[in-house]
């Protein structure tokens, strides 16, 4: 079951969950039609179940896949997602999460992995959501309880 990196030095790179990649792009080509959903999210549970779910897109706005995942997996019975990644619809590949997105799932999961593009070359990797949010803001006090 894949697991988040554990190695000791935090600057090798991490694995990156293929199968959690394709369960977002699977669920992207066939979920994502028209502009109500285009994108589509996928979690792996600490127990190695996965995880999906799309936006849900409205002119008021609306919540991002990564947002309907954390319910998706509460609903689930999911209490602790270790990897996150987000696939655009029409073959736009992994999205990185936006502020929004990286401020929650820092929230909620501060451990979480987050599978992201790497740039011009189209290398995928693995990183932690709080990589993605230098200094980024924690309000739950168990978070403060753990650092």
């Amino acid at each position: 079951m894949p697991r988040n990196n554990e190695a000791t030095d935090p600057s090798a790179p991490r694995p990156v969950d293929h199968e959690l990649v394709e369960a977002a792009t699977h669920v992207a080509r066939t979920r994502c039609h028209g502009d109500n959903h285009t994108m589509a999210a996928a979690g792996r549970a600490r127990d190695g179940r996965i995880v999906t779910a799309v936006n849900v897109y409205h002119f008021t706005g609306g919540p991002c896949a990564e947002l309907v995942l954390l319910g998706t997996a509460a609903a689930q019975g999911v209490e602790e997602l270790v990897t996150v990644v987000a696939v655009g619809d029409r073959e736009r590949g992994v999205v990185p999460p936006c502020g929004r997105c990286r401020q929650v799932l820092l929230d909620y999961f501060p451990a979480v992995e987050i599978v992201v593009g790497g740039g011009a070359g189209g290398r995928l990797r693995s990183t932690p959501v709080a990589e993605l949010l230098p200094a980024g803001y924690v309000w739950a006090d168990h978070q403060l309880d753990e650092e």
